[in-house]
C-alpha cells in the first residue's frame, strides 16, 4: 500500500478532550476517529488490526468446535421480556419506541441465541452447540472514557454454548479459558484469569481475562495460594488478610459466564429431549472478547514515547518501507516494493514527497514492527530496523525476505 493514497494521514496533536494514550496515539496515527465520546470508526490501520484480531479469535475458537454466525442487532422488547433483562439491564441498554412497538440495540445476545436453541434443538444429539459472531454493541456508558477501552458503540466477540448437562458445560467453558488465554498470548499479552461478578448477566461467579497495565481501569489480587486472581469487587475481609498479598491495575480483556440452567433456559424454554425421553433445560454459557477494547489495550500497552508497538501478529502491515528520495533511488524502492509483495509481505511505503524526518516520525508513531529504508546512502542494500530496537543493518533484499517469512 502507497501511503500517498491511504486514508488518512497522521496528525501532529491528538484532540485536547483526551487523555488516555491508547485515544492520543490511535487517533494521532491515523487508527480510529472520534465521532463523539464513546464512538469511535475504525479508519483503514484501524480495520486492519482488528481482522488480524478476529483471524486469531476465529482459528482458536474453530479449534473448539464453535461455529460463526452473524445475529442481529436490533431487539424485539417481548424478547428481553422473557428473561426480565427489558427492565433489569435498562439503566444500559439503549430502547426506543417505534410504531407502537418497542425495541433495543443489542447490548449482548443471550436472549436471542436462546431463542435460536428452542426453534432448532429438540434432542440431545443436537448438543452441545457453540456459536459465535463478531458484532457492535451499544451500552449506555454514563461516562465513557479512556478512548476506546470504554464506549458506547464496540465491537466485540460474544459465543454462547449450549450443553446437556453441566459437566459437560463446565468441560468446555475451562477450554474456551485455555482458548482464551492463547489467544491473548498469541498477541503478546500475558492475561490473568480472575473471579468477578456476574453484572447484569448472572448472579454467579464469573471470569474475567485482565491484562495488567498500570493505566488500567480495574484493580485485581493475586496471592500464592489462589487458583486465581479476584476481582476487587468481590474480595472479602478475609481475603485482604492473605499473605503475599498483591494488587495489580489493569484492563479486562475478555469475560466468560456459567449460567447454568436457570437465568435463560429455565425462563425461555430453551429445552431438549434426553435419552429417555424426558425434556430438560439446557445448561447455558456465553463468553465475550471485546475487539475494540483489545486495540485499545495493545496501544496501552505496547507504546514509547514515539508513538505504538505492534506485536507481529496484529500490525497492519509488516514493514513500513521508507524512500529517501535521493535522485535515481525511485526504481530501486519501486523494485523492493514490488519484490516484497509478490513474496507474500504486507508493506506500507511511504512515497510521500514529505522530509526525512517527517517520514521516520510518522514510521515511529504508526508503530509497524520493521522500517526498511531504501536510500543513495544505502545503495543495493537496505536499512532494517525494528521498531522495538534502535540499532539498525545493512542487509541484501533477499536477506530481508528471509529475514522477514
Amino acid at each position: 500500500m502507497r501511503y500517498s493514497l491511504l486514508f488518512p494521514k497522521t496528525k501532529k496533536e491528538a484532540p485536547k478532550d483526551e487523555v488516555s494514550a491508547n485515544a492520543k496515539l490511535l487517533i494521532r496515527a491515523g487508527f480510529i476517529d472520534k465521532l463523539m465520546a464513546g464512538s469511535y470508526t475504525l479508519l483503514p490501520l484501524g480495520f486492519k488490526v482488528s481482522e488480524k484480531i478476529k483471524k486469531i479469535i476465529r482459528e482458536e475458537l474453530n479449534k473448539t468446535g464453535a461455529q460463526e454466525l452473524l445475529m442481529p442487532l436490533l431487539h424485539p422488547k417481548n424478547l428481553w421480556n422473557e428473561t426480565g433483562r427489558w427492565e433489569d439491564a435498562k439503566e444500559i441498554m439503549f430502547q426506543f419506541k417505534k410504531d407502537d412497538k418497542e425495541y433495543a440495540l443489542s447490548f449482548t445476545h443471550e436472549e436471542i441465541v436462546m431463542d435460536l436453541l428452542r426453534k432448532h434443538i429438540s434432542s440431545y444429539k443436537d448438543l452441545p452447540l457453540k456459536v459465535y459472531h463478531f458484532s457492535t454493541k451499544f451500552r449506555n456508558e454514563l461516562r465513557p472514557k479512556s478512548g476506546i477501552l470504554r464506549g458506547r458503540e464496540f465491537l466485540m466477540k460474544d459465543l454462547y454454548s449450549a450443553h446437556t448437562s453441566k459437566e459437560d458445560l463446565m468441560d468446555y467453558y475451562w477450554q474456551v479459558a485455555r482458548a482464551y488465554l492463547k489467544i491473548f498470548k498469541r498477541m503478546g499479552l500475558n492475561a490473568i484469569i480472575t473471579d468477578a461478578p456476574g453484572g447484569v448477566f448472572t448472579d454467579e461467579i464469573t471470569h474475567e481475562f485482565q491484562v495488567p497495565c498500570k493505566v488500567g481501569e480495574d484493580t485485581i489480587y493475586t496471592a500464592p495460594n489462589w487458583e486465581r486472581a479476584k476481582n476487587e469487587q468481590i474480595l472479602t475481609e478475609n481475603d485482604k488478610k492473605a499473605a503475599g498479598l498483591k494488587q495489580i491495575k489493569s484492563i479486562e480483556v475478555g469475560n466468560i459466564f456459567p449460567f447454568g440452567t436457570e437465568k435463560y433456559a429455565e425462563k425461555m424454554h430453551g429445552q431438549f429431549t434426553d435419552k429417555n425421553g424426558s425434556k430438560k433445560n439446557v445448561w447455558f454459557a456465553s463468553y465475550g472478547i471485546g475487539i475494540t477494547r483489545l486495540i485499545g489495550t495493545l496501544a496501552e500497552v505496547f507504546h514509547d514515547d514515539k508513538g505504538i508497538m505492534w506485536p507481529e501478529s496484529v500490525t497492519p502491515y509488516q514493514v513500513h518501507l521508507v524512500h529517501i528520495e535521493d535522485p535515481g533511488t525511485e526504481p530501486r524502492v519501486k523494485e523492493v516494493y514490488e519484490k516484497l509483495t509478490d513474496a507474500g509481505i504486507e508493506v506500507l511505503w511511504d512515497d510521500r514527497d514529505v522530509s526525512a524526518g517527517q517520514k521516520f516520525s510518522d514510521a515511529d508513531l504508526i508503530g509497524i514492527p520493521v522500517r526498511l529504508v531504501v536510500s543513495k546512502k544505502t545503495g543495493e542494500k537496505i536499512e532494517f530496523k525494528k521498531r522495538s530496537e534502535e540499532n539498525s543493518e545493512l542487509l541484501t533484499l533477499e536477506e530481508v525476505i528471509n529475514k522477514l517469512k
